[in-house]
């Protein structure tokens, strides 16, 4: 499909006109009116608020067109309309690539994606790894995936929400070098705090709540100046369990005058009763835990992390491990922070996601609801991987926060699934007809896509049959043509067969509409998110439906993309998700 970049002057006839004959020349010379405005409202979904006027024009240009010869049409399109023929041309030009990392050598970056399993990933999530991802492959580095689950009280891990998040990140395909999980490196961490202590750049504090105090009027606690050895001594009693939840903490020695007073001597481990906090791997095992800045930065350094791209919120914590990496002779991975990334319209609070999945139970379907944020409930929703990775790399790495806007991203997955999705027709709020003016049994050949026209489906239709119709058609038009099987007068409850003729169904402007044989017709219900909502459209789906499976993506004519969520055999229904038009 083209894109349109043009003056704003140009008049709305004219932009039409270009996109008619590029349909018309792609059809053999006959252009349709449905492929026009699919074409049209893909790249400028904004003029789809003015859909009743648009169609209009384009049925009268669509009549025009068709009327010239194909080289007449040709040459029309190559004299004035250039810029449709250079579309795919100019996208390939205009495809944006990331900029290059500083201070990178070719087969030496290594870069990380660091998830807390606390939930799984939403979309702003999947920006950092996407990023460093493609990064790792584009100077043919090496990739790892971090788990950091040493907060089991607060940020208290789930033991299913590893895998789903691997699920997420190789159907967004992204695949990874090496695996680590935090919770399993406990005596790395033991090991390096120790050595921090004996460097004399941590000491243990055992004043409690009171240091908070003291750190905030830039003082510390009495222990900080206690001698090495003292301090060794304190550090295996937290390590043994002598001490309890709250009476102990290591810090890292910063400065007490510092104007952030959450950088003034940061606690590097702290004591977590694991007996009423468990941890999902470990269980009890474990008291004294790193906190997230102290981990980090000893996995970074012994990972090998040369890039460590994040969201900017992290901007104070890449101070805090500077502490730990000047301390102990380290030279720090290049670290890059852009802004938050948030989808419009969809939730994207991990904390407010599973509030509402905790407090409406048989509302919201977990993770994976379609009304969420989460890669799961975009994946459900029918967005494809490939459109997500593409905004992800279009926003690239700037600084300032950016919003998605969900016609955008609908735009840019709609394009991507034209050219996959196979069409069947869906009769919403079904009202049923009887066929009648035939002689003989008549077959409808449709093919399951404009592109490949060698697959398709018959669908034979015999005098008094009865067809589904939609009731808004019924009520709508007197005359109506039956996609590929002809043109019909309504009649009360009745369909009477008026030919099969094309041109005059388009000289007569006769409304082309799909239809459902009620033999052999499925249910299907259609729910379509609209905030914190599920609008439901039941209605009638051809048969053909029993040959596609749960995840298959489809465009019902005149409706929109669905994702296939459930099947059934017999009279039950089916369940799609709505994905968009």
């Amino acid at each position: 499909m083209g894109i349109i970049l043009m003056d704003d002057n140009i008049k709305l006839e004219e932009i039409i006109k270009g996109y008619v004959l590029k349909n018309a020349i792609k059809y053999g010379g006959k252009a349709s009116v449905g492929s026009v405005m699919s074409m049209l409202f893909a790249d400028k979904p904004e003029l789809k608020f003015k859909a009743k006027e648009i169609v209009k024009i384009v049925r009268d240009i669509v009549n025009d067109v068709n009327k010239l010869s194909l080289e007449k049409q040709k040459k029309i399109l190559r004299e004035q309309y250039p810029w449709l023929l250079e579309a795919k041309e100019k996208k390939k030009e205009e495809k944006r690539e990331l900029p290059p990392l500083p201070n990178a050598k070719h087969g030496r970056v290594v870069t990380r994606f660091a998830p807390n399993p606390d939930f799984v990933i939403h979309i702003g999530n999947a920006r950092p790894a996407i990023l460093s991802y493609m990064y790792s492959r584009i100077y043919e580095g090496k990739f790892i995936l971090r788990f950091e689950d040493t907060d089991p009280r607060t940020k208290s891990p789930i033991k299913e929400v590893y895998n789903l998040i691997k699920e997420d990140l190789k159907w967004l395909g992204i695949t990874w070098n090496e695996e680590y999980v935090q919770s399993l490196r406990m005596n790395i961490y033991y090991n390096h705090i120790k050595t921090m202590v004996e460097k004399g750049c941590a000491y243990v504090d055992l004043c409690g709540r009171r240091s908070r105090d003291l750190l905030r009027k830039g003082l510390a606690c009495w222990t900080r100046d206690k001698d090495i050895e003292w301090q060794l001594e304190q550090l295996e009693k937290m390590l043994d369990g002598y001490y309890n939840e709250g009476e102990a903490v290591v810090r890292i020695k910063t400065d007490l005058k510092h104007p952030n007073p959450s950088i003034r001597d940061w606690v590097a481990l702290r004591i977590i009763d694991t007996e009423k906090h468990p941890h999902p791997l470990t269980g009890s095992k474990y008291i004294a835990w790193p906190t997230y800045n102290f981990a980090v930065s000893v996995d970074d350094h012994l990972l090998g992390v040369t890039h460590v791209l994040r969201g900017k919120e992290h901007e104070v914590n890449t101070e805090k491990q500077l502490y730990v990496y000047n301390c102990l002779g380290w030279l720090p991975p290049v670290f890059i922070h852009f802004g938050r990334l948030k989808l419009e319209g969809f939730i994207m609070s991990k904390s407010y996601i599973r509030r509402l999945i905790e407090e409406n139970p048989g509302r919201f379907w977990g993770f994976n609801d379609p009304r969420f944020g989460t890669i799961a409930g975009l994946r459900r929703r029918g967005i494809l991987s490939e459109a997500i990775n593409k905004v992800i790399i279009d926003v690239g790495i700037r600084p300032g926060d950016a919003t998605l806007s969900w016609v955008n991203l609908a735009s840019i997955n709609r394009k991507l699934l034209d050219s996959k999705a196979d069409r069947l027709m869906f009769v919403e709020d079904p009202i049923s007809l009887k066929i009648i003016g035939l002689d003989i049994c008549k077959e409808a050949e449709i093919p399951y896509h404009p592109e490949r026209l060698e697959r398709k489906r018959r669908i034979k239709i015999c005098p008094g049959d009865l067809i589904f119709l939609s009731k808004n058609d019924y009520k709508k038009h007197k005359k109506v043509r039956l996609i590929a099987l002809g043109n019909f007068e309504i009649k009360e409850d009745k369909l009477v067969y008026k030919g099969s003729s094309l041109e005059k169904a388009r000289k007569e402007r006769i409304p082309i509409i799909q239809w459902v044989p009620k033999k052999g017709a499925v249910k299907l219900k259609i729910l379509e998110p609209k905030g914190l909502d599920l609008v439901e459209h039941k209605g009638f789906v051809e048969s053909a439906i029993r040959s596609y499976n749960i995840d298959s993506r489809l465009q019902l004519l005149r409706f929109g993309f669905v994702r296939i969520d459930k099947t059934g055999d017999a009279d039950k229904e089916y369940i799609a998700i709505f994905t968009h038009d």
